[in-house]
Order: structure tokens, then sequence, then C-alpha cells
């Protein structure tokens, strides 16, 4: 059953989630408490994905733990609405504004959870759950809601309406189109416009890296015999933490080993449970 719960929060995810954050705000207990939030609502959210997904995943995903029977759908939205307040409750202390985006945030989970299998455009729903979390974050921070954390949060969007679009065609069998990969290339296009002088040269290697683990991810997908969308999803939500960093690294080594870190915390967790 734990193991269950595990899958169906989809947890492997949460370092990403916690670099959104830390991508929005200053370290602080109130940074602290808001990654607790957060957690809640991203695991509430992924729980009702898989409450309103239950009989699409009959058909194509059998595997999920609804229609696995591991779990009743009638738990499992039990579990999501109450990790959803959970949520909402712990943001409380941090303050109106915070409490105003979290809100926010969890209205556009909730939308993103119930039409994202009906519209062509929902992945612009998802990016937009990344741009609120990220707004959010700042908002817990002494200095509130910044033009840094709102560039952060827009080109985290266009990179995860590249992945949301890519994710879409993995319990299908049509041809892929190259297009949405268009998206993944804003931080790089960001980073490099934004960063001159002595930033330029690390933002330059930063780019080489994120570009080099970006194509080996994709090849999965686009250049393979045997196509594996899933594991292209996942190689690139776990380099989230690499986006972050390009938005928001000074070149304080701490700073990017956290980063780093998270990235790394990532890849370890989808051993164990799968990112999507």
């Amino acid at each position: 059953m734990l193991r269950t719960l595990l899958i169906l929060g989809r947890v492997s995810n949460l370092p990403t989630v916690w670099s959104n954050c830390l991508a929005g705000g200053g370290p602080s207990w109130r940074l602290l408490l808001f990654c607790s939030a957060a957690s809640c609502w991203y695991v509430g959210g992924m729980y009702l994905n898989d409450a309103f997904d239950a009989e699409f995943d009959s058909q194509h995903r059998p595997e999920r733990p609804i229609p696995s029977g591991a779990i009743t759908r009638e738990w499992v939205w039990a579990l999501g609405v109450a990790w959803l307040a959970i949520g909402t409750g712990a943001a409380v202390p941090l303050g109106r504004t915070t409490v105003l985006c979290g809100l926010l945030l969890v209205g556009a989970i909730l939308v993103y959870d119930g039409v994202h299998k009906l519209f062509a455009f929902s992945p612009v729903l998802m990016a937009l759950c990344r741009l609120l979390l990220i707004l959010a974050a700042a908002s817990t921070g002494r200095d509130g809601i910044t033009g840094l954390a709102l560039w952060s949060g827009l080109v985290m969007a266009c990179y995860i309406i590249g992945l949301s679009y890519l994710a879409r065609q993995e319990s299908t069998l049509v041809a892929l189109r190259y297009w949405p990969c268009i998206f993944l290339a804003a931080p790089l296009v960001l980073a490099l416009v934004v960063n001159r002088g002595e930033h330029q040269l690390r933002t330059t290697l930063l780019c080489g890296a994120v570009i080099l683990w970006t194509l080996r991810t994709l090849r999965f997908a686009l250049w393979s015999p045997q196509r594996n969308i899933g594991r292209s999803v996942s190689g690139l939500l776990a380099a989230i933490p690499l986006i972050d960093l390009l938005a928001v690294w000074d070149g304080t080594p701490a700073v990017g080993a956290i980063f780093i870190g998270l990235f790394l915390t990532a890849l370890l967790f989808q051993r164990f449970v799968p990112a999507t």
C-alpha cells in the first residue's frame, strides 16, 4: 500500500517542486513551510489526476494503481482532496498573498486534472501551475514577487509546455511532432541573453550541460528504434532543477550544489517510483 501511495503521488518529482520553490524565494523558515504546502498540493494534484483518469487508464495504462485494483477510486478522491486541504492550511501562516497564490494554484491544478485529456492546449494549464508555484514561493520572501521570480516562472512554464506536449503522446501511437521541443529551449535562450560579462562563461557551460542532457533524454522518444516516451519525459522532469539553476544562479557554489543535488535526487527517486 505504501508503494501504491508513492506511485499515485509521483513523489519522485517532488525534488522538482522544491527546486521551483527555491527559484522563487530565498531560504528561510517561511520558504521551508511553503515547500511543505507545495509538496501537499503536488501530491494531491497527482492523486486527483489518477482519479479523473481512471477510465482512460483502464484502457491505456492498466498498470496504474486504480485500474490494477491496488486502491479504490473513492479512496484516491478522498486522499487527493485531503492533501490539497492540508497544503492550503499549511500556507495560511504565510500571509494573504501566499494564500491567494496558493488558491489560484489549487484551482489551476483542479482544472488541469479535470480537462487535460479533453483539450489539446492542456499543457498550457500545467505550465500555469508551475508558474503559479514559483510566484507563490516568491511571495514568501522579503521582497515578494520580483521581476526575477516572474521571468523564472515564465521560462519554466515554456519548458513545461514542451515537456507536457511530449508526455501527452506516451499512451498513444501517433507520430511525434518536433515543434514542442522548441519550448524546451526557452530557458537556455533567456539565460544566454541575460547573463553577460563575468557570468557569461559560467552560463554557457551550464547551458551546454543542459543541452547535452536534453539531447540524451530526447533520443529515447525521437531517435530510438523502439520509442520510449516515458523515459524521455522522466529525464526532462528530473532536469527541472537545472532549468531553475539557469534562472537564478549567481555563481555561488552552495546554490549550484543545492540545485544539482535536487537533480540527482530526482534521478535517484525515479529508480524506485515512476515519474509518469
